[in-house]
């Protein structure tokens, strides 16, 4: 893989994983924001919506600290490694997660997005499950291979 790919990758992960902090930490005064000049929903559903919100919040920054343990593995050349592939076992539990917390918003405040939500999270786990099991057969491989002098 290209060097400045990996770094730019690198460099973008990093700031999703610090901004998603940031947008975590302001999600209270943010939503009093929107529910101020967008919707009075989010007024009536302050408490849920705050919970549903921040709580997938916390999911989606443990996938991208994940996927930045991964990255390490790239930048390392060693990507072939079980630790990887507990991170993608780890990232479609915390998927699933996310789509749980989105069931559960589109059975009280049922929106096309939310929909879409839930969808996307859920083919992301599926993707991250089969990506798992390719990884752990890669890494059974590279292992034999290793031990064959």
């Amino acid at each position: 893989m290209d060097e400045r790919l990996i770094r730019f990758t690198k460099i973008v992960l990093d700031i999703m994983f610090y901004g998603g902090m940031v947008v975590f930490v302001t999600l209270p005064l943010s939503l009093k924001f929107l529910g101020k000049y967008y919707s009075s929903v989010i007024n009536e559903y302050f408490l849920f919506m705050l919970a549903v919100f921040g709580a997938s919040g916390v999911f989606g920054i443990l996938i991208i600290r994940q996927l930045r343990k991964m990255m390490r593995t790239v930048i390392q050349e060693s990507c072939f490694v079980y630790e990887n592939v507990r991170s993608l076992n780890t990232m479609a539990v915390l998927s699933l997660c996310i789509v749980v917390m989105f069931v559960i918003k589109v059975c009280v405040m049922p929106t096309p997005a939310t929909g879409i939500i839930v969808l996307v999270f859920f083919i992301a786990s599926l993707f991250c499950e089969v990506l798992a099991h390719v990884f752990a057969k890669a890494v059974n491989y590279k292992e034999e291979n290793d031990l064959t002098i």
